[in-house]
């Protein structure tokens, strides 16, 4: 994986140098004000208000932008398993496009997930095939819209599962 700067390896594991505000890897907070409010209240509350837009079960991704190379937040729906992993799920409602994030994680698909009060480091990988079904089924079973999303728009809903950095 092809790391920036700001990404660096520790024992086992890869990090987001976030401290300090630092130019490098700082939080930008993005054009969408809804979205940025969404992940001020999670941050206020570590997830226990609830979201406008997905409701109790969510969470907060960060990615590093791909072209601004700062570090993205956007509010999720909350899938995983009971083996540490997450799943997110590039609907974005069912537009046509993809949501920024995607491109994001295609970029550089290193991620952290904020969980409550709990933040976790994860390499993010597209899943296909059975796997994407495996991880769909979960997903519609939290939040059943993705399967009209998926009607209504002409592009494939990308699907990343993020496992747990070693």
């Amino acid at each position: 994986i092809d790391r920036p700067s700001y990404l660096y390896p520790t024992p086992g594991r890869v990090a987001l140098v976030l401290a300090g505000g630092a130019a490098r890897g700082a939080y930008e907070v993005g054009i969408l004000q809804h979205i940025a409010e969404e992940v001020a209240r999670y941050e206020r509350s570590d997830g226990k208000e609830a979201s406008e837009l997905v409701g109790e079960a969510y969470m907060i991704l960060w990615t590093v932008g791909a072209q601004s190379r700062k570090v993205r937040k956007t509010p999720l729906v909350r899938i995983a398993d009971d083996e540490g992993r997450y799943a997110v799920i590039g609907s974005m409602g069912g537009a046509p496009t993809h949501p920024q994030w995607v491109h994001n994680l295609r970029a550089t698909p290193l991620a952290r997930i904020q969980d409550g009060a709990g933040v976790r480091d994860f390499e993010a990988r597209e899943v296909t095939g059975d796997e994407k079904g495996a991880w769909w089924t979960r997903a519609t079973a939290v939040w059943p819209d993705y399967d009209t999303y998926q009607a209504s728009t002409e592009r494939e809903i990308p699907l990343f599962v993020l496992d747990p950095s070693a």
